[in-house]
């Protein structure tokens, strides 16, 4: 469990970020890059990141050895310029402490990140140009869908806090959160965490690439960021004057989409496979897979098999459930 405690003063200085930041959302979607979940949703993006990540991004994977990365890449930033050089102008030994962290469990270091823990210019710039090559692949593509999305999510918020006020604004943000005697109470966290705030106050940041607990970032002197999963729940797609239906195929597969949206009323194996034009054999075994990643269920009546969306997936079909 994740526990964050408020002050008095705390509560008068929680602030929602007025913009995405594109740092903190390039690492998310990096995390998420390399996370091994949800390989139906996610499966075909990261393939797809994966083909086309330059090999100038590569000596990013070597700043997370362990899965965790040093603590000087949380920064914010309204542009991606500023969040580069707020991580460029970090403390010489709070870089050289973090690569030592991340490293502490042994293995070899390549060298430019020795480089790095000794502040060498060049090592510098194989960083940055690691962080402009993941960018223009990763994030740009996408990146007006971010700003579309943190706009109605800021806009959700400063709604919710003008009618029910910050303690219901807060759990919002976090379904199954809860709020009380002055914590932030996050359930099934790995782990039992606990943030002071200690008068620092709070900036609230969704990421819109990022599906596993709430980031925090927890640096002396400044204010805790707390960034959380948002959005639709599916790995954003470029447009490239596109349609919804076609980010859904690009994500699902074309049958699998296709079989998803058929069920905008309850069919069996039979039915959904007349409606597809497919055999019994391959709509059932779609099926299977969408059923595992919670998007129908199954029931069995007698010999027949009759599938009907869940709410989240008439969410990711595009319609209400």
């Amino acid at each position: 469990m994740l526990r964050i405690h408020f002050t008095a003063d705390d509560f008068a200085r929680v602030r929602f970020a007025p913009r995405p930041s594109p740092v903190p959302e390039l690492h998310a979607a990096l995390m998420m890059l390399g996370a091994p979940h949800e390989e139906l949703l996610f499966g075909r993006w990261r393939g797809r990141l994966s083909r086309t990540l330059p090999a100038a991004a590569e000596p990013l994977a070597d700043l997370v050895p362990g899965g965790v990365p040093p603590s000087f890449l949380d920064v914010l930033g309204g542009t991606r310029e500023e969040g580069f050089a707020l991580i460029r102008e970090s403390r010489p030994e709070f870089v050289r402490s973090e690569l030592e962290r991340v490293y502490a469990g042994g293995g070899p270091v390549p060298p430019w990140i020795r480089a790095l823990h000794g502040g060498d210019a060049g090592a510098w710039r194989t960083l940055g140009r690691a962080q402009e090559a993941a960018y223009e692949t990763v994030l740009a593509p996408v990146w007006p869908q971010v700003q579309d999305l943190h706009r109605a999510e800021f806009t959700r918020h400063a709604l919710t806090v003008a009618e029910q006020g910050l303690g219901a604004a807060l759990p919002a943000s976090a379904p199954g959160s809860r709020l009380r005697d002055g914590v932030w109470e996050w359930p099934g966290v790995p782990g039992c965490r606990d943030v002071r705030l200690d008068g620092r106050g709070l900036v609230l940041l969704p990421t819109f690439h990022w599906r596993g607990g709430p980031l925090v970032q927890d640096l002396p002197g400044r204010p805790v960021v707390l960034a959380y999963p948002a959005g639709r729940g599916l790995p954003l797609a470029p447009d490239g004057g596109g349609t919804r239906e076609g980010a859904l195929t690009g994500v699902l597969g074309r049958t699998r989409a296709e079989l998803l949206r058929a069920l905008d009323e309850v069919r069996t194996t039979t039915g959904l496979a007349r409606r597809l034009g497919v055999s019994n054999a391959t709509a059932s075994a779609h099926a299977q897979a969408l059923r595992a990643a919670g998007l129908i269920t199954t029931i069995r009546t007698g010999r027949s098999v009759r599938h009907e969306r869940t709410a989240l997936g008439s969410l990711v079909a595009g319609n209400r459930p």
